[in-house]
C-alpha cells in the first residue's frame, strides 16, 4: 500500500492512541495561537519548529530532519508531513487534516499550504529565525502566493509556551526524577580507570530503564582536561585519580527535560580550586533561587547571578546564560529558547515558568565545574524540582 492507504488503515485503527494530552488541553492553545494572531491581524500562521507542532498537535518522531508544517487559520488546521511520517502524525495527533507528500518529492508541499493560506488570507506568520523553515519552502509560497505578505510572528508561540500548564509540569515532575535516577547511576560508575562512554553507558542504561524516552541530547560526560570544552561529549577517554568528571543528563517523558548538570571527581578528594570553583557554583545557583520569583526581570536576576559569580570572573569561563526555558523539545536540544535568564532581559518571571540553571565553570584548559537545578517559579519563589545533591567528591 502506498502512504494515503497506510494513513486510512492507521486512522480507523489507532488514531491518536499516543497523543499526550486531552483535547482540551489543545484546545486552549490554540485558543490562545489564534486570539494572539488576531491582535496582531495575522490571517494565517505558518509553524515548521517541531516542538512548536508538537505543542499544538502532539505531533512526535524522532526524524526532525524533514520539512513538516502545521498551518493554522482561525478555522482551519493543516498538518503536513512526509510519506515516512505518516505513521506518527496518526498516532500522536488528532488533527482532522492530515497532508502528505512522498518523502522524496519535496516539491510537492507547495500545493497543499497554498490552498491552505489561499483562502482570503492576507498575512502569514511565520518564524524567520527558526532553522526549520526551509528557504525553497518560504520562496516557494511567495512566488504562488504574490498577493499574501510574510511577516515574522514576533514571538506569539514563545510568549505562549512560557508558561507551562498543570499537566506540563506534571510531565517535567517525571523527567526531573528520571533525570535524577540516572545521574545516580553515572555517578555510581565513576572512578579512576573506566572512560566517559562507561560512565555515560551506565547512565543512559538507568534513564532508559526508568523509562525515558529517546531523549532531545543525549547524556553529556567529559572528563580531565576535556571537561574545559564547552560542549564536548564522552570519547573514549580514560578517567585518572583526581579528574573531575562533569556530567548533565536530560530525560524525555512526553517530550519534557528537565536536565541536570553534576560534577563528581574520580576518587573523591578534590583540590582546593576544584572546591573554590564547586562553591562558586553553588553561590551562583543559591542567588538566582532567592531571586526568581514573579514581577522579577530576566535582567534582574542575571545581575544577581553576576555578583555571585564576581570572585571567579578572571578565572572561569562562563557562557553569561543563567538560565533557559525548558519545556517539549526535540533533538538537538532540549532548550526551548522561550526565555534566557542573561543581562538585558526585559521579561518578568510568572508563575509556570521553568528555567533550567545551567551553571557551569571552565578553566581553559584544565577542568570544568558544573552543578545546576531545574526551578519552576512558583506564586512565592523558584522551585527546584531536580534534586542535585551538591556534592564534589565521589
Amino acid at each position: 500500500m502506498d502512504f494515503n492507504a497506510y494513513q486510512k488503515s492507521l486512522s480507523s485503527q489507532l488514531r491518536g492512541i499516543e497523543c499526550p494530552f486531552p483535547e482540551s488541553e489543545y484546545n486552549q492553545r490554540l485558543r490562545r495561537v489564534r486570539d494572539g494572531m488576531a491582535d496582531a491581524d495575522y490571517g494565517a500562521l505558518l509553524l515548521t519548529d517541531p516542538a512548536d507542532i508538537f505543542y499544538l498537535t502532539g505531533y512526535s518522531t524522532f526524524e526532525v530532519s524533514v520539512h513538516v508544517a502545521l498551518a493554522v487559520t482561525q478555522d482551519d488546521m493543516l498538518l503536513q508531513v512526509p510519506s515516512i511520517e505518516m505513521g506518527p502524525a496518526m498516532v500522536t495527533t488528532r488533527v482532522a487534516k492530515v497532508s502528505g507528500y512522498r518523502w522524496e518529492g519535496i516539491g510537492e508541499v507547495l500545493e497543499p499550504l497554498v490552498q491552505t493560506l489561499n483562502d482570503g488570507v492576507e498575512t502569514v506568520a511565520i518564524d524567520a529565525w527558526h532553522g526549520s523553515l526551509r528557504q525553497g519552502v518560504l520562496e516557494g509560497l511567495k512566488a504562488r502566493l504574490p498577493g499574501v505578505r510574510f511577516v515574522n510572528n514576533g514571538g506569539l508561540l514563545k510568549r505562549i509556551r512560557i508558561v507551562k500548564s498543570p499537566a506540563e509540569i506534571d510531565y517535567l515532575r517525571e523527567s526531573a526524577r528520571i533525570t535524577g535516577i540516572g545521574l545516580q547511576a553515572a555517578c555510581a560508575a565513576v572512578r579512576p580507570g573506566v572512560t566517559d562512554n562507561e560512565i555515560a553507558a551506565a547512565g543512559a542504561k538507568a534513564l532508559i530503564e526508568a523509562g525515558s524516552e529517546f531523549m532531545s541530547m543525549q547524556p553529556i560526560v567529559t572528563t580531565g582536561r576535556r571537561s574545559s570544552v564547552i560542549h564536548c561529549n564522552h570519547k573514549r577517554t580514560v578517567v585518572q585519580e583526581g579528574d573531575p568528571v562533569f556530567l548533565e543528563f536530560g530525560a524525555a517523558w512526553q517530550r519534557y527535560t528537565a536536565p541536570m548538570m553534576q560534577t563528581i571527581v574520580a576518587g573523591g578528594t578534590p583540590s582546593s580550586e576544584m572546591r573554590r570553583v564547586f562553591d562558586g557554583c553553588r553561590r551562583i545557583v543559591d542567588a538566582l533561587l532567592e531571586t526568581v520569583r514573579p514581577g522579577v526581570t530576566f535582567d534582574e536576576a542575571a545581575q544577581r547571578a553576576e555578583l555571585a559569580l564576581q570572585p571567579l570572573a578572571g578565572k572561569v569561563f562562563f557562557s553569561g546564560v543563567y538560565g533557559y526555558t525548558v519545556g517539549a523539545q526535540f533533538p538537538p536540544s532540549w532548550v526551548e529558547g522561550s526565555g534566557f535568564i542573561a543581562k538585558g532581559g526585559n521579561t518578568e518571571f510568572a508563575p509556570g515558568m521553568v528555567f533550567h540553571l545551567p551553571i557551569c565553570l571552565r578553566v581553559p584548559g584544565q577542568w570544568g565545574i558544573g552543578c545546576s537545578e531545574t526551578v519552576i517559579v512558583t506564586e512565592s519563589g523558584a522551585e527546584p524540582i531536580t534534586r542535585n545533591p551538591w556534592t564534589l567528591g565521589s
